[in-house]
């Protein structure tokens, strides 16, 4: 060793390397404990406000404290008073189980500090990223030459996707139907789009969105003389996992000069099994297209991808430029992901992808997405076998909707609500137009048969019968 090189600490703020690797390893052992027993305890606990905040508010800590008891009071009432993703029994919303891989892949670009900002910051980092989004681009068969970037999640990329889109061709009505999910409104109002710039169509009887009735809309805002600009289709949507007519969608949006934006943020990543590349026939054809890896991809919070057709467009909406900046930015021609999208700081959100697909390979990724089809088709068939419900919407993309017969909304939400506060699963209801139902999201390759079928039992039960499952 070089004699000149001064010692520094290896924590900026003084804890020794013996006991950082302690409470490593005790963090390790935390989170492995976890994935071993998630199955055991409740799928969602929710604790008082006065339990948490006396648990862990209080003054501003001013001296130290017992590193092991700071981490027993956090995972204690933290960690256990959540929704958990990765239980068997979680079928509300989208939940979606992470992978251990991924969960390295996390500690490691945490543990690193690793940037993806900039090449010169983190050449090494972007360069995951760029690999990364290749593969995802592979996987929805998007052609080579499309660019992209990771970001928070879905709403983060839509938003993303909308402000590029209107770089490039200037802006004008955009176009969803009902189904599309809230938060891409939310994105065009934060943009500056203004309510008669976005137009929500009425959904098929199937619903999605209806090519004729789309048509009529665009030929509509051309007579009066607004400019039609954008579409936005759903591959799976939120409450139903229902995918719009991506072909009949695309052929219009060519023949009328609109940007074709699909988000797929939950459903796009079934494009990698047979039954889900069918369901999303057309996925490929997209200007833009929004994924979630945190969704189905079984990434932990958070990853959200936004995949542009258009090279160069994300730089042309998103490029910044300063004095302090140039001796960070690439001279070799590599992307600087700053410069493609709003995030200026980014930490990497690719490591953990690449770690999943590189330890675990693509195919057994496949079958778990397979699975789960299989097992929300399952779920159908039990319903419709049984007097006690009606289904609604049938599987489509690891989701489907179902009523109790002759129930309200009040009886739905009352039979989800006291499911979910058992702690035995976690169940969402929903509306589909006026009509209430409920609804099982199944992306769990762990789950069982048995899971489904006790979770649909105990939804049928009044919910005083509904005992609480304790840890």
């Amino acid at each position: 060793m070089n004699s000149d090189l001064e010692v520094h600490a290896a924590d900026p703020l003084g804890m020794e390397p013996d006991e950082m690797r302690r409470l490593g390893y005790r963090v390790v052992n935390l989170v492995v404990g976890h994935f071993e027993t998630r199955a055991v305890g409740p799928a969602s606990r929710t604790g008082t406000p006065v339990d948490l905040y006396g648990a862990l508010g209080g003054a501003l800590p001013e001296d130290p404290g017992d590193p092991d008891e700071v981490l027993a009071r956090l995972v204690d009432f933290a960690l256990s008073h959540m929704r958990h993703t990765g239980h068997p029994r979680a079928f509300g919303h989208i939940p979606c189980p992470s992978s251990f891989a991924a969960v390295l892949g996390d500690w490691l670009a945490t543990g690193y500090n690793a940037p993806a900002s900039a090449w010169a910051m983190g050449s090494g980092p972007t360069a995951v990223e760029v690999v990364v989004l290749d593969w995802l681009r592979e996987l929805v068969g998007l052609p080579a030459g499309t660019e992209g970037v990771l970001v928070s999640g879905g709403s983060m990329a839509n938003l993303t996707a909308f402000a590029t889109a209107r770089a490039a061709c200037g802006g004008g009505v955009v176009y969803m139907s009902d189904q599309a999910h809230a938060a891409l409104r939310r994105d065009l109002f934060a943009l500056g789009f203004a309510p008669r710039q976005v137009r929500v169509l009425p959904s098929d009887d199937n619903l999605r969105l209806a090519p004729r009735v789309l048509n009529a809309a665009v030929a509509q805002d051309r007579a009066a003389g607004r400019k039609p600009f954008l579409v936005a289709a759903t591959a799976g949507t939120t409450s139903s996992g229902t995918v719009d007519p991506l072909n009949e969608i695309a052929d219009l949006c060519a023949a009328e000069d609109l940007w074709f934006h699909i988000d797929g943020a939950y459903g796009a990543p079934a494009a990698l099994c047979t039954a889900g590349r069918a369901a999303l026939a057309g996925i490929e054809r997209a200007d833009s297209l929004v994924l979630d890896p945190h969704k189905w991809l079984f990434q932990p919070y958070d990853a959200g991808c936004l995949l542009i057709r258009r090279p160069g467009a994300l730089r042309k909406a998103f490029a910044i430029d300063a004095e302090y900046l140039k001796d960070t930015g690439s001279a070799c021609g590599e992307p600087d992901f700053r410069d493609r999208s709003l995030e200026l700081t980014r930490r990497s959100r690719a490591l953990k992808l690449w770690l999943t697909f590189q330890i675990y390979g693509t195919a057994r990724i496949r079958d778990a997405i397979a699975h789960a089809m299989e097992l929300a088709e399952f779920a159908e068939n039990f319903l419709r076998q049984n007097t006690t419900w009606e289904v609604v919407t049938p599987a489509q993309l690891g989701i489907v909707t179902f009523a109790l017969q002759h129930a309200d909304e009040h009886t739905h939400a009352e039979r989800a609500a006291a499911v979910t506060a058992s702690g035995y699963a976690t169940v969402t209801h929903t509306k589909l137009k006026d009509r209430s139902v409920l609804r099982l999201c199944i992306t769990n390759p762990t789950t069982t048969k048995k899971d489904i079928v006790s979770t649909l039992d105990r939804l049928a039960q009044k919910p005083r019968e509904c005992l609480p499952v304790v840890r």
